[in-house]
């Protein structure tokens, strides 16, 4: 490994974090700049003016972790890095301090109405195709799309009704995306964080690289990284897309997996968080409008969440949320260094499932953290 280096790190989302975590582990001395006013998250719909409050992106997401599920519109090597960042995660979140984050590998279900039917069999074939080839079946460790029928659906998740026909994807999982967040933030030990200090850019400079603040100051680190998602715009071709999440406190719902439902207009999912808490939520809206979520969202996610899950009709709605995810246009993530310069940008919908992958990547193409075997290194 390289000796130990002074690094400075723009951006505390869910890469900035991760890279703080684990670059402190190796033994560098990390400083972490960020726009946000500290650690926590800012929830949309549970501040005034909360639009203009800088929050990770992170925060917002639901934490789905599903190489498969995403094949329907992602390259088969998204797909390879989602099922090593499920290998990765695993022993990240054994790595943190107690209580640690809920993580959950149990598979996930694709469901469908009967008069959905149609909607599904346009996405099922791509996924199917994909799985069958010799790269996917090398880097996955799961089987690929199984069909369910009712009485194998019931058995598995009691709370579900009404839908149709039902496909397991075995080797999925979720994690609790809040607490892993504060997680790696708390379990950063020596990591100096620096917030309220937005970067306006990062450079690479002679035998290092600068960070330059918004407040006219610029520092010099033996190495600089570049993970501002959206605030990153003018240095890189990157795209905000509009996420809408909705809470829900709903005790005993009794969902153990996370469930997307196929639908001709809308791609909503229902992930548990705990035993009483679910995330109901879209994928992507092609828009950089931070505004909270608009009636007909609300409407219609509830509406579809509800004809999964009849018990949602008593569920308390704790909050809805909503956030920009990084996206490049060809909306591939990108992962880029030079000698002390690294840039990771446009996860697009899969920073969950992507972060962790990439984080080792980066590091070790970079020569900054060992290139033992990441589980051994973290155990």
């Amino acid at each position: 490994m390289t000796s130990s280096l002074c690094i400075g790190i723009a951006g505390a989302g869910l890469l900035g974090r991760l890279l703080a975590w684990r670059l402190a582990r190796a033994g560098h001395a990390v400083q972490v700049f960020d726009a946000a006013a500290g650690p926590e998250p800012v929830f949309r719909s549970q501040a005034p003016d909360a639009s203009h409050v800088p929050t990770a992106a992170g925060f917002t997401a639901a934490g789905m972790l599903s190489p498969i599920a995403e094949l329907d519109n992602a390259e088969p090597s998204i797909a390879a890095l989602g099922w090593r960042s499920i290998a990765l995660w695993r022993s990240i979140v054994a790595a943190l301090p107690e209580p640690r984050p809920l993580f959950s590998v149990q598979g996930s279900l694709l469901l469908a109405h009967r008069a959905d039917l149609g909607a599904a069999q346009r996405v099922l074939p791509r996924r199917q195709a994909a799985v069958a080839t010799p790269e996917w079946r090398a880097a996955s460790p799961a089987e690929g799309v199984q069909p369910l029928g009712t009485a194998a659906l019931r058995e598995m998740e009691p709370s579900i009704q009404g839908p149709a026909h039902a496909w397991l994807l075995p080797g999925e999982g979720f994690i609790d995306t809040v607490a892993t967040m504060a997680a790696l933030h708390t379990g950063a030990a020596g990591v100096d964080w620096h917030w309220g200090q937005r970067v306006l850019a990062v450079e690479a400079g002679e035998g290092g690289g600068t960070l330059r603040l918004a407040d006219g100051r610029v520092l010099a680190f033996d190495a600089v990284i570049d993970v501002r998602g959206v605030g990153a715009q003018a240095a890189l071709p990157v795209r905000g897309v509009r996420g809408e999440v909705i809470t829900l406190d709903c005790p005993g719902h009794g969902l153990t997996r996370p469930v997307r439902l196929l639908h001709p207009r809308h791609r909503v999912y229902v992930v548990p968080r705990s035993a009483r808490q679910l995330i109901v939520g879209a994928s992507e809206i092609e828009s950089e409008d931070r505004s909270p979520v608009s009636l007909r969202s609300a409407v219609e996610l509830m509406a579809a969440a509800h004809s999964v899950l009849p018990a949602l009709a008593e569920a308390r709605i704790e909050r809805l949320d909503v956030n920009l995810r990084p996206a490049l246009p060809d909306n591939n993530p990108l992962l880029e260094h030079g000698a002390r310069l690294l840039r990771i940008n446009g996860l697009f919908r899969h920073g969950w499932l992507l972060a962790p992958a990439l984080v080792e990547q980066a590091l070790r193409s970079t020569g900054w953290a060992s290139a033992m075997n990441t589980e051994q290194e973290l155990a």
